[in-house]
């Protein structure tokens, strides 16, 4: 087992240390996606859990799945669950077919942890994609209600397939049982540069939840989506773009000189301007969730 300062990693989300439990699951699954953002502002290095856990702890950035899910698995799995990653795909506006579960995501499932509506005691976790489910789905087939926002879970061929609220950037996401080391993702993820994703590292993506849905700053526009919508703000400055990421992200790039942060604010103003934003990043969605 791979040592973390566990005391500082609960204290970044706000949490004591408590034995495993449905409920105290979900305390830590909500607690980690409000605080722990999911962000592109730059291809952070490698895939290794601990790196990822220092990284949240010492300097308050996030990073992608890889990063999220392997932090939090691992921080699960020293407070006693039986937790274990998996290989996932994900169906985005950018995959507009489903990916199956091609490594190119990850998430979670934890075992044992038997709660009413869930006797069977598996649970799904994605802590890594800044939208989608607030607390752990059962993985168990059947739709789910949370905060207004709706998911659908249901078996395949391959394993399993996540249907995503009809208000969110993710389709859906497709994932298998088998589990996978960490050390499996390294691969697709540094080859992310050259697929679909590369978009995200371009803009400097920044998404958390809420409970009622997430916040997500994309390039210059700073949007909330909750059951009500989308509301969306343009940014024209830099302090005001990193006022955004500081007050509602919590990230504030503690490692950037001002030269470094005038840097990549411009390298962000100037890729959101070159691209025509309405055709990149948000083309019609026709389907529902099923």
């Amino acid at each position: 087992m791979t040592p973390i300062d566990v005391a500082a990693y609960l204290d970044r989300l706000g949490l004591p240390a408590l034995p495993p439990s449905a409920e105290n699951l979900a305390a830590l699954y909500a607690a980690h996606v409000e605080r722990i953002p999911f962000e592109t502002l730059d291809q952070l290095p490698g895939v290794d859990p601990a790196d990822a856990v220092r990284r949240i702890i010492s300097t308050g950035r996030g990073g992608v799945c890889y990063h999220l899910n392997g932090a939090l698995a691992l921080l699960l799995d020293v407070l006693g669950y039986d937790v274990s990653l998996h290989p996932a795909g994900v169906q985005s506006r950018f995959a507009p077919l489903p990916q199956g579960p091609n490594g190119t995501h990850n998430v979670i499932l934890v075992r044992h942890l038997p709660a009413a509506g869930n006797p069977e005691g598996r649970w799904l976790l994605d802590a890594g994609s800044g939208e989608g489910f607030h607390r752990p789905l059962p993985l168990t087939e059947g739709r789910y209600e949370q905060n207004g926002f709706h998911y659908g879970l249901h078996r395949t061929p391959g394993g399993w397939r996540l249907d995503y609220d009809r208000r969110e950037s993710c389709r859906g996401l497709d994932f298998t049982e088998r589990p996978a080391a960490p050390e499996e993702f390294a691969l697709p993820y540094a080859e992310q540069a050259g697929t679909h994703m590369a978009i995200f590292f371009e803009y400097g993506w920044v998404k958390r939840h809420h409970a009622h849905g997430y916040d997500e700053l994309i390039g210059c526009q700073l949007s909330h989506v909750s059951t009500g919508g989308r509301t969306s703000t343009t940014i024209t400055e830099e302090q005001q773009w990193y006022a955004a990421l500081a007050g509602v992200f919590g990230v504030r790039m503690p490692g950037l000189d001002a030269e470094a942060r005038t840097a990549l604010w411009e390298r962000v103003r100037h890729a959101w301007h070159a691209r025509d934003f309405a055709t990149a990043i948000r083309p019609p969605r026709a389907e529902a969730v099923r």
